[in-house]
């Protein structure tokens, strides 16, 4: 029997990482993009094919998406997973930054979508798994960039959804909140990075340092499992959170009102600098 076959980008680490090593566990066939190729070692052993991946780079995209169809004969599901948090006031973020966050986590993913989806629309089937944020549906101080990036995924992926319906295509997006990957330090790297010595937030920034990306508890392993079940759904939903306080989360971004949501928020931040 033929192994379906699977796509996952930003497979150097974290939940790319360990959704490509639960799909190969499954029984597909997995392709695993990532720029730090030296990072996939563990994956290429699993038996996982990996690839050079940079997302933002044309050339790049076409190159994978050529290896993956020199060594098979259809594409099943693509978890587009490569991306990262940019974090920042607003006036302080330095523009090229911005454009890089939505190089990545938007333009980039949908240019290696769109390659990919010629191939699923002949198969009349497949599944995109664009892995967005709870992010997508809320915001708060210091993260402008990431959830506008976030927030642009999610529309992106609502309109893509309606439009490859009738070719048998399913669109999933999976919201993470707070998970032990790299995000964090990432995040807070480009955090220093970003803020001047003289900027009017660096007490906020200051409180997020003390403790803002910490406590996170959700495994990677958790949210390959989630991406399973979103997978395997004979009829998928079109967004999963990965537990309860996520859900919470996102349904009071949804009903509370604007000024309600300011409020929460602005409690949160009160609390973080006090600490």
């Amino acid at each position: 029997m033929t192994k379906k076959v699977a796509i996952v980008t930003g497979a150097s680490s974290g939940i790319g990482k360990a959704t490509a090593l639960r799909l190969n566990d499954e029984g597909y066939q997995v392709f695993a993009g990532a720029r730090r190729v030296e990072k996939m070692n563990d994956l290429k052993q699993a038996g996982i094919l990996v690839h050079q991946l940079d997302v933002t780079k044309q050339d790049s995209n076409r190159a994978f998406v050529d290896f993956v169809e020199a060594n098979a004969t259809e594409i099943d599901i693509i978890v587009n997973s490569a991306g990262y948090g940019s974090q920042g006031a607003l006036e302080d973020v330095d523009p090229a930054e911005a454009k890089n966050q939505f190089d990545v986590n938007v333009f980039g993913l949908m240019a290696l979508t769109q390659m990919i989806l010629p191939i699923m629309r002949h198969q009349h089937s497949g599944k995109i798994i664009n892995i967005s944020s709870v992010g997508g549906q809320m915001y708060s101080p210091l993260a402008g960039w990431y959830y506008a990036s976030k927030h642009a995924l999610e529309a992106l992926s609502d309109t893509l959804r309606m439009e490859v319906k009738p070719f048998g295509i399913d669109v999933i997006i999976i919201e993470p909140g707070g998970t032990k990957t790299e995000w964090g330090s990432v995040a807070m790297d480009k955090l220093k990075a970003q803020t001047p010595a003289n900027s009017a937030y660096h007490d906020l920034v200051e409180a997020y340092e003390a403790g803002g990306f910490s406590g996170f508890t959700t495994t990677p392993e958790e949210i390959a499992a989630l991406i399973m079940r979103a997978i395997n759904a004979r009829r998928p939903k079109t967004r999963y959170q990965p537990n309860f306080g996520m859900k919470m989360l996102v349904i009071m971004a949804r009903k509370l009102s604007y000024k309600q949501f300011d409020k929460v928020m602005g409690r949160q931040m009160r609390g973080l600098t006090k600490h």
